[in-house]
């Protein structure tokens, strides 16, 4: 189970902000995490894994924009969080 409250504490840009592109990422790479560690027990659980698709695709889109609107930050975000990252054209 992720600690909700942690997570967002580690991740928000100021003190109540609960809704950055930053704490959705870091929310959505602990479930994430949470649920691949379940899909490795439980190999066949097929509705999981479509779960886990559709939240990989939501990261990544939410990735996307915060490489376009702040690049540092998407820079930092994925350093701290250990999320790989295409080759990309450094700016």
């Amino acid at each position: 189970m992720i600690d909700k409250q942690q997570v967002i504490t580690d991740n928000q840009r100021g003190a109540s902000d609960t809704g950055s592109t930053e704490v959705q990422v870091a929310l959505l790479t602990a479930r994430i995490n949470n649920l691949s560690a379940h899909l490795q027990a439980n190999k066949k659980d097929k509705h999981s894994q479509r779960g886990l698709q559709l939240m990989n695709g939501q990261r990544r889109r939410l990735l996307k924009y915060l490489e376009r609107t702040d690049y540092d930050g998407y820079i930092a975000l994925t350093d701290k969080l250990g999320i790989r990252r295409g080759q990309r054209i450094v700016k």
